[in-house]
């Protein structure tokens, strides 16, 4: 018996010699397809099929394996930990995702997989600052033409980079093309419309890297089905004082002023006071979601609602906050400092006030590309951003940071972090300052992203 496996709009189809029904027993995920009168699998199954084939009696047309082959070597000598991460991913079949800290050489391990497999990879990055990074990376590394998807150009070669969303657009012809595929900042993969980008492709190796591989929606169980489970994780905590700086955490309360308290409490009063007698608990993000809709035709709910937000507003920008920051900034007058903020009207409001260039989604790409240059070559020494550089960003060296403002997400407070934790040449220590408004819920969200 002959069996031929072909790529079929990110599917894969699976034929015989013989007359009868195609052969669907044993091999996993595969179910018949009247439409072709053929067996049909999706394409990420590929391995866990090719596998199964290999311990079966049958000759197998294999035409999904590409059949390129590159000669590639890598200059980077890998730390003791980065070689335990690779070695990790290898003896789990090469399927898996890495979960290392900010600044500990995630690239660099990803850079060694490709040239030790020599196979035509694909490696799919979340924004354009990484894709012209990666490209960077590939063409400074290996000897060959780097292809890419995104940012304006759609060029094929054995190793290629590509968005998420170009890939998203591109799985179902790409899917045969490349034998590995790494996806960075794997954590977007757990994206509804994303995860078809690692169904449609049929590379058997897989390689994830993150920062902080779970999700707050479990999206992660769905990654370690598509890419591999977490194989190997290491916290910044061992790697602070050899491999990244070490540092502290110094968590700042302030106070709000007489107005901005009475006006807090009023505003969190009047949202409290609804969800009690509405009964809404907020034990999940669908109880919260539940009085968004309400919101759409009952006064008092979208009353509620927007005092909510007023009182978010009011704990996150407060007035002492900048004062405690103008504090910060003249201790460490000195040093490489890194001003991070939830909301891009209080950047503007920084910048104007501390003289501190600004960096926020509304800034154009050259204009942040020179702002982080001359940060890179110390020309400024501070800057001021909302979220944007908190990840997919190339972010010069810096050893202060200040949370103003944020989420209480681990992943935010994480890449935050990582961004002061790069090592020191003259062994100092990183210093990250939380700003706090007592007595108000920041309390509890400063709390959940530790």
């Amino acid at each position: 018996m002959t069996l031929r496996l072909a790529f079929e709009d990110g599917t894969l189809g699976i034929e015989s010699d013989r007359q009868s029904d195609p052969p669907l027993e044993g091999l996993p995920s595969v179910e018949y397809d009247p439409r072709t009168d053929s067996a049909r699998a999706p394409a990420h199954r590929y391995a866990a099929i090719r596998d199964v084939l290999r311990t079966l009696d049958a000759d197998v047309d294999d035409q999904i394996a590409p059949t390129d082959s590159l000669t590639l070597t890598t200059s980077y000598e890998l730390r003791t930990y980065q070689q335990e991460a690779l070695s990790a991913w290898h003896e789990h079949n090469r399927r898996g995702v890495l979960e290392l800290p900010t600044g500990a050489g995630k690239t660099v391990i990803a850079l060694a997989a490709i040239a030790v497999l020599e196979a035509p990879t694909l490696v799919v990055v979340p924004t354009i600052d990484l894709l012209e990074q990666w490209q960077a990376e590939l063409e400074c590394e290996f000897d060959v033409p780097i292809g890419r998807l995104g940012g304006g150009q759609q060029r094929i070669e054995a190793l290629t980079v590509a968005t998420y969303d170009s890939a998203y657009l591109r799985a179902d012809d790409l899917g045969d093309r490349f034998s590995f595929v790494v996806f960075d900042e794997v954590h977007h993969l757990g994206a509804e419309g994303y995860q078809d980008i690692a169904r449609m492709l049929a590379a058997p190796d897989r390689l994830g890297l993150t920062a902080t591989f779970e999700r707050p929606d479990r999206a992660h169980e769905t990654i370690a089905e598509l890419v591999g489970p977490r194989v190997y994780e290491i916290a910044v905590d061992d790697l602070a004082g050899d491999h990244l700086a070490p540092y502290e955490i110094r968590r700042i309360e302030v106070e709000l002023t007489p107005a901005e308290r009475a006006e807090y409490d009023e505003a969190q009063g009047t949202f409290l006071e609804y969800v009690r007698q509405a009964n809404i608990t907020f034990s999940s993000g669908s109880d919260y979601l539940q009085l968004v809709k309400r919101s759409g035709n009952d006064p008092r709910a979208r009353e509620a609602l927007l005092a909510k937000q007023r009182a978010r507003e009011l704990m996150m920008n407060a007035e002492n906050k900048h004062h405690q920051l103008g504090r910060i900034l003249e201790r460490h007058r000195h040093d490489r400092i890194i001003v991070f903020t939830a909301h891009t009207d209080l950047v503007y409001r920084l910048s104007e006030r501390f003289l501190l260039p600004a960096i926020t989604s509304e800034t154009a790409t050259a204009e942040r590309r020179e702002i982080l240059e001359r940060f890179r070559d110390g020309t400024y020494s501070r800057i001021v951003a909302a979220n944007v550089l908190d990840e997919g960003v190339d972010v010069p060296d810096a050893n202060v940071g200040v949370v103003l403002s944020g989420s209480g997400s681990e992943r935010e407070f994480t890449q935050r972090l990582g961004r002061i934790l790069r090592p020191k040449d003259d062994g100092g220590r990183a210093v990250l300052y939380e700003l706090v408004s007592a007595e108000t819920a920041e309390e509890r969200i400063a709390e959940r992203r530790r």
